[in-house]
């Protein structure tokens, strides 16, 4: 599932690549991904506007149309935003759901195999209303630890849980927070109150670190993900906890474990040396 790093590549590509140019046309070819708008009714909004901005809140891709609507992208599962020059391979399209026609002649696909991500065209007030309930940016300057160790003391939940809770804190998934507990040493299953304040500064200062270098490497691939031209991500070869599960710790050497006690999802942790 594309986080923070990822969607933060895909929009830093197409605000670069697309910002300016205008929608000429729409072409929906399945409605299901489509929120909060019909086929019709996205083609008569979007068609003529100019995409003036494009960024990220989040784990979503926000474009700012002329007109003042959002069109808001959620890629989930298996999502992904693919500039098309002509030579998006064949495999790539039939997975479209939804073709954006630009100005300049060049497809923006909405891909998304398994039909699980979204596509929304949000008003200012009900984009407003939207993130409002989504908690705030790791990597915003003003995030800092101490309002991090603040958030963890509100809640009794396994430090892990309160990570990817995207009312708490914004744009963290299963992979980035498996690396930055490990970084940190931080037990994944320890409840985020009983988290000291040195030890939550620790943490913020690991996330943050993971986060950027994830950013640099254009995010991790493994099945799925593929950035608005198509290529994959290089920080898998980066990854110490996640998917590292029966391996030795590269800190220690002992052996990590696996496990889905923690929040349902896969938590890979050292338990030497995460306490």
């Amino acid at each position: 599932m594309p986080e923070l790093p990822e969607t933060e590549t895909i929009a830093r590509d197409l605000d670069g690549g697309i910002a300016g140019e205008s929608i000429v046309a729409v072409a929906v070819s399945h409605a299901d991904v489509l929120r909060d708008v019909t086929p019709r009714t996205l083609r008569a909004r979007v068609v003529g506007t100019t995409v003036v901005r494009v960024w990220r809140r989040a784990k979503l891709v926000v474009f700012d149309l002329s007109s003042g609507d959002r069109i808001v992208v959620q890629p989930r599962f298996t999502g992904a935003l693919l500039l098309d020059g002509g030579e998006l391979p064949l495999e790539e399209r039939r997975y479209s759901t939804v073709a954006f026609t630009l100005g300049g002649g060049r497809l923006l696909h909405y891909r998304d195999v398994r039909r699980l991500g979204t596509v929304t065209l949000m008003s200012p007030p009900r984009f407003a209303q939207y993130t409002d309930a989504i908690g705030p940016e790791p990597l915003d300057p003003a995030f800092t630890a101490d309002n991090f160790s603040e958030v963890l003391r509100g809640s009794r939940q396994a430090v892990k849980k309160v990570l990817m809770d995207q009312r708490q804190m914004a744009g963290v998934g299963n992979i980035y927070a498996n690396e930055s507990l490990w970084r940190s040493g931080v037990d994944p299953s320890r409840s985020a109150r009983r988290v000291a304040p040195e030890r939550a500064a620790a943490l913020h200062d690991a996330l943050v670190g993971v986060l950027t270098a994830a950013i640099a490497a254009r995010g991790t691939s493994f099945r799925d993900y593929r950035d608005a031209h198509g290529e994959r991500g290089t920080f898998a070869a980066q990854l110490d906890a996640y998917g590292r599960a029966g391996l030795p710790c590269r800190r220690c050497g002992a052996r990590l474990i696996g496990t889905h006690a923690v929040d349902g999802r896969a938590t890979v942790f050292c338990a030497r040396c995460q306490r």
